[in-house]
């Protein structure tokens, strides 16, 4: 869409209702990508196109009006002219997805039919490849206003400037925000060119479809319940009519439906053997098939059976933010054997993976628990559990291809070596105790898994079992150095990390149950304490979910506690951006006892600050990134920092 004053030869200006027209049949297909990239994924891909196209053949009527169109500014043809149809149009559209986004709209509005309708198909746009699919996963990182910006910026060149304008006169909450967060996302590894040739591939584009048909003998099955409906109805209706007791029906009989074509064990899409080899997307995608029961069709459909309608006695786990909706397209088979004394399916739709199981004998339900996998990789995608240890003999994973080497370490004892782990011919290793739950533990037990070196070489890596389905990648950022650019994270198998991650371990317990994809312990500062305390080191260890929001907690750890004491939690903030690449600098306070007795309050910030100041019972200010001031008893402070940029930073905790 290039974005220009749009008049006629001689210069004349249109009337706005013929130039709107004009531009909408000519920028349609623009349009209707802005719409489909900002509208939340959560609609599902048939119903976003169809919302999509919906709010851009809407937006004509809401800008008939006898006022003039503004307009956007020209990009590429010069001119004083600032207003346009385009400007209207876009800034429409994109004020009817954000408020989609944000649920504005009446609940009614949202869910009444409107055109354009299709009955008996859905619609979504082809799938791209490994690249389309990486920028479809940092897109979805940031908020719909940032999409849009991204789009406006890359594809039609839009400045800052004019997206921010556009923006506001969306209606966006925060256009400044929207403007940072898209430009972050083109400082990434993407370059603007491939950025804008990948927004413009069939990924991005809801107006090449393709076409499946929609669940056929559900389908049939409803027009027969409509049928029924219709019949029981009219037959009640003679009945009140013709009779003087007035007796309720009882509820009409509705039959499950069926699995879906999708959802078919002939469907189930598998992987040869040798694929993760010959590909540069690591990920379950190439994962082979693997298990004695892989050609069980009748094991296969019952656990597909059960992701599509589950019967009243299966039992259903759900992860944090995952949707249990039934896939339309055909799942990934991963895996389908015996482990212990339980049949277990393991498939894997694109987004999420599904663990069915059942006993091998007898007649109890099947259970069946779903988990988001959205943007695994070799590390989060090396292993899966295929038995969650209720039995009490530990937890058994699910191996990746990839993985040459395996093993298993105590946290808490970061000098003892990695003892090797048994892994069967089809990739499941023997049992592996979880992290205990509570606060202190006796040991910390995780996997260490090494990559193939046709992966990558000499790539060792840690997993922790929390009772998910995928375990949670451990990663480890150092001390800054003098004068060295900002580290980065790297895996927790060396010697620094393993002595960090030996006060973190306990905690790991306590992230069952929330979809913490990957835990980083960052050690971003080290303070020298006074009362021969000796040196303290200070932690922020940032816990990030499948679903993007992350929590971080603060630690300090001594020289003078034992290897495997717990770091002193110092606070705790839940959803931010702290302590990731978007949130690079924190400065932390907290209340500290010497070995002497006296009490002191304590502050520590991170490698860009220049100066603390604390405030509050306590009052105190010095240049550098650490503080250490006299206190007694429980003093109640605000912390803050300034930064070598100059800017302020405020505080994560306080005494």
């Amino acid at each position: 869409m290039h974005l220009r004053s749009l008049r006629r030869p001689g210069g004349s200006v249109r009337t706005p209702v013929l130039e709107a027209e004009t531009v909408l049949v000519e920028q349609y297909g623009d349009l209707v990508r802005l719409a489909h990239l900002v509208l939340p994924a959560t609609l599902g891909r048939h119903r976003r196109v169809l919302v999509a196209h919906s709010l851009v053949q809407r937006t004509l009527p809401r800008i008939r009006s006898a006022h003039p169109v503004p307009s956007v500014p020209a990009q590429r043809a010069p001119g004083p002219a600032r207003f346009s149809a385009v400007w209207a149009l876009t800034a429409e559209v994109l004020r009817g997805a954000l408020a989609y986004g944000r649920g504005a709209r009446p609940w009614v509005a949202r869910h009444l039919p409107r055109l354009p309708l299709v009955f008996g198909l859905r619609l979504f746009p082809r799938s791209g490849g490994a690249a389309e699919l990486a920028l479809a996963q940092r897109l979805s990182g940031v908020s719909a206003a940032a999409r849009a910006a991204f789009l406006l910026g890359v594809v039609h060149g839009l400045s800052q400037d004019d997206v921010r304008a556009l923006l506001t006169a969306a209606g966006a909450a925060d256009p400044d925000e929207a403007v940072r967060a898209a430009a972050a996302l083109r400082a990434g590894k993407d370059e603007q060119g491939t950025a804008a040739t990948l927004l413009a591939s069939q990924e991005f584009d809801a107006c090449a479809l393709q076409a499946s048909p929609t669940d056929l003998l559900r389908r049939r099955r409803r027009v027969r319940v409509g049928l029924a409906v219709c019949g029981v109805a009219a037959i009640s209706a003679v009945t009140l009519v013709t009779t003087t007791s007035g007796g309720s029906p009882g509820p009409a009989y509705t039959p499950a439906p069926a699995a879906g074509p999708a959802l078919r064990p002939a469907a189930l899409l598998r992987t040869p053997a040798g694929e993760w080899d010959n590909t540069a997307r690591v990920d379950f995608t190439a994962w082979p098939v693997r298990g004695d029961r892989a050609a069980d069709e009748a094991l296969l459909g019952r656990a597909l059976g059960a992701w599509a309608h589950p019967s009243s006695g299966t039992r259903v786990t759900t992860a944090a933010a995952t949707s249990r909706a039934v896939p339309v397209t055909p799942p990934r088979l991963l895996f389908a054997g015996g482990v212990g004394a339980r049949a277990v399916v393991l498939l894997h739709d694109g987004e999420r993976l599904a663990r069915y199981s059942e006993p091998l004998s007898g007649a109890a339900p099947g259970e069946l628990t779903i988990a988001r996998a959205d943007d695994s990789d070799v590390t989060t995608a090396a292993a899966v559990a295929v038995d969650d240890g209720r039995g009490g003999g530990g937890v058994r994973y699910l191996l990746a291809p990839w993985v040459a080497e395996a093993g298993t370490r105590d946290l808490l004892r970061p000098d003892a070596l990695a003892r090797p782990l048994a892994v069967a011919k089809d990739g499941v290793t023997a049992a592996v105790p979880p992290v205990p739950s509570g606060g202190d533990c006796g040991s910390a037990p995780v996997l260490q898994l090494r990559s193939s070196e046709r992966i990558a070489e000499h790539h060792a890596f840690l997993l922790a079992g929390v009772g998910a389905l995928s375990p949670v990648h451990l990663t480890y950022t150092p001390l800054p150095g003098r004068g060295a650019p900002a580290r980065q994270p790297r895996e927790a198998t060396g010697s620094e990390a393993l002595l960090a991650w030996a006060h973190q371990g306990c905690a790991l317990g306590r992230l069952g149950g929330s979809g913490v994809r990957a835990v980083n312990a960052w050690d971003f500062a080290r303070q020298r304490l006074p009362g021969a305390g000796g040196d303290a080191v200070w932690s922020c260890a940032r816990a990030d979910t499948w679903r993007g929001p992350g929590s971080v907690t603060v630690t300090l750890r001594t020289s003078r506690d034992r290897v495997d004491a717990p770091g002193r939690v110092v606070a705790r903030v839940p959803s931010t951006a702290l302590c990731s690449r978007f949130g690079r600098h924190v400065v932390a306070a907290t209340q500290w006892r010497a070995p002497d007795g006296r009490g002191y309050l304590l502050a520590a910030g991170s490698r860009a600050v220049t100066r603390i100041a604390v405030s509050g019972d306590v009052r105190a200010s010095r240049s550098g990134s650490t503080l250490a001031v006299p206190a007694a008893g429980h003093p109640r402070v605000s912390v803050r920092a300034r930064l070598a940029t100059g800017q302020d930073l405020e505080g994560v905790g306080g005494g």
